[in-house]
């Protein structure tokens, strides 16, 4: 199929002329005169890329982009791209216009081969990055959407679905990663993502949205009894799992716990909805765990007088979430400010107590010097970071292809397994060719002795 261009122009032959050039390479071409015009047919269509006139009256294009971009966001579309064009051999022009988001700009009148090669090369940058995109909302270690990629489809099925909407926790599983060690972590995971993969269909939807945290949508289930037996069933297999991993002395109960919604009968709103089924999982939680309860209107018939009026059972609550729940993905990836503000609190707080910390700065470089391929490439060496290293540990990246780490509570003897291992997880990402990767560290004692 031919890529769709829109020509936004209040200069009729400035539009003819684009149009022509574009269909003679076999483009499909729409023209409209104003910002106010393209704006009414994005509401109803989705181009491939938009041509947009800097000058223009009534409003220019710098305000129709901004327009734009905030039709799409309301409606949850992508972006499309936008090439500017001007008629001016302006540098603060095209300045401005590229800091706001544009992705090029093409000057009137135009030259056929640069006008064409400057779309294609446009259209063929976002795809990439589309693909990419899709490439990562994948979690590596169980093969599901990670948070990211599957909170997008989870609220398209209950918008769109009949079914369940589940949270799966598992229980006591830190211990495994204490006592076990974290490799054997990964084992246990890997064999639940397989349990949940021979447990569903292929019109269900599955997605990893923490460390031991799955959000789940079971479609066309026929009553409350069924998500019962599936988490029964679930757990049945996975202490099979973990007793042929870590053998029959194994005493860690090891576990899942679930809290379900049915769809639509508690609405279709997502966030909704993820509220009603954690209100269950933690009802699960407090009632001895390993097993599913599902949502009914009469299961909390004074839920929000209790939460304002007791305020000690909302720190309970709180405290429970904060202590025991998984809801980031791993250690704390931050910007400079914020990984300043709470570096210099940490670290007052380790030297008032006399605790032990590592820092760790690691540098990333293309042995064959592409700048462009190293940029991508130290993006997933961060996920990999955030992924392997702990909650308490805080990541900063820093000069693009460099990750500064401060671990707490770790003794400098530890370090370098923790570094083993996110060699191992960076080995099995899949983007580790080309790079290399180089490493110093420091305990925060050593550097007091100094």
């Amino acid at each position: 199929m031919s890529d769709w261009i829109v020509v936004v122009d209040d200069e009729a032959l400035s539009i003819a002329n684009a149009r022509n050039m574009l269909r003679e390479v076999g483009m499909r071409v729409s023209c409209v005169r104003s910002g106010r015009e393209l704006l009414a047919f994005m509401e109803k269509h989705e181009p491939d890329l938009v041509l947009l006139d800097v000058l223009m009256p009534e409003m220019d294009g710098f305000e129709t982009y901004r327009k734009l971009r905030d039709l799409e966001e309301r409606d949850g579309r992508k972006q499309t791209p936008v090439i500017f064009l001007t008629g001016e051999n302006d540098a603060e022009t095209e300045r401005r216009g590229l800091e706001i988001g544009a992705s090029d700009f093409v000057h009137k009148p135009f030259n056929k081969d640069i006008l064409v090669r400057r779309i294609n090369n446009t259209i063929t940058s976002v795809k990439t990055i589309e693909n990419l995109t899709e490439e990562v909302s994948v979690d590596a270690l169980t093969g599901f959407f990670n948070k990211a990629g599957g909170t997008v489809k989870v609220e398209a099925y209950c918008a769109e679905k009949t079914g369940v909407l589940m949270i799966l926790d598992l229980d006591s599983f830190k211990l495994v990663n204490d006592l076990y060690g974290h490799d054997m972590g990964d084992r246990i995971l890997r064999a639940f993502a397989e349990i949940i993969r021979q447990n569903t269909r292929e019109d269900d939807l599955v997605c990893r949205i923490g460390g031991d945290e799955f959000l789940a949508f079971f479609c066309n289930v026929p009553d409350d009894h069924a998500m019962t037996v599936i988490v029964k069933r679930l757990n049945e297999q996975l202490t099979a799992e973990a007793v042929k991993l870590m053998g029959e002395d194994f005493s860690i109960p090891l576990g899942i716990s679930a809290g379900a919604v049915m769809i639509p009968e508690y609405g279709r709103e997502y966030h909704d909805l993820f509220a009603l089924a954690d209100k269950m999982l933690y009802k699960v939680k407090q009632n001895g765990k390993h097993d599913c309860a599902v949502y009914t209107a009469s299961e909390f018939p004074d839920q929000e007088k209790n939460e304002k009026t007791d305020l000690e059972q909302e720190l309970k609550r709180v405290t429970q979430i904060v202590e025991e729940r998984n809801d980031g993905s791993g250690a704390l990836m931050l910007g400079q400010e914020a990984f300043s503000s709470i570096y210099r609190f940490v670290m007052r707080y380790i030297k008032r107590y006399q605790m032990p910390a590592v820092k760790v700065l690691f540098s990333l470089d293309m042995e064959s010097g592409e700048g462009e391929k190293l940029e991508e490439k130290a993006e997933q060496f961060g996920m990999v970071l955030q992924e392997t290293l702990r909650k308490s540990d805080l990541i900063l990246q820093c000069k693009g292809n460099q990750f500064f780490l401060f671990l707490p509570a770790l003794l400098e003897k530890h370090v370098l397994s923790v570094i083993d291992r996110v060699m191992k997880m960076w080995e099995q990402s899949g983007y580790q060719d080309g790079v290399r990767v180089q490493y110093v560290m420091k305990s925060v004692e050593n550097e007091k002795n100094e």
